[in-house]
């Protein structure tokens, strides 16, 4: 059973950076499109960023393009997401999320495993 842990979710200033690691067991790292989400209180979960399995393509939502990078570290069987010049709309519950799919997509629904989710708080 694929399972996904998140980790490195904090509270942080605006202006600050985190990294946020994102462990998979049960299946090989290479084998998944991953993602990151994020939910905040009373809103829907949304897209941040995708990865292709092949660590060439990857999309970013225009809200933290430029800010926030998303890779992976094959090795480690663990996918990262650098969080940079945080700001307070960044608080919210992130998660990762792994797809089988033959095609990298933004779509959610497409993706087969999600993690628990780690809370990245950011204040002014």
């Amino acid at each position: 059973q694929v399972q996904l842990v998140e980790s490195g979710g904090e509270l942080a200033q605006a202006g600050e950076s985190l990294l946020l690691s994102c462990v998979l067991s049960g299946g090989t790292l290479d084998t998944y499109h991953m993602g990151w989400f994020r939910q905040a209180p009373g809103k829907e979960r949304e897209y941040i960023a995708v990865e292709g399995r092949s660590r060439v393509t990857r999309y970013y939502a225009d809200s933290v393009k430029g800010r926030f990078a998303i890779y992976r570290d094959i090795g480690k069987n663990t996918v990262y997401l650098q969080m940079s010049r945080l700001r307070p709309e960044d608080t919210a519950v992130y998660y990762c999320a792994a797809d089988e799919g033959l095609s990298l997509t933004i779509e959610l629904d497409e993706f087969d495993y999600w993690g628990q989710g780690t809370q990245v708080t950011v204040s002014s």
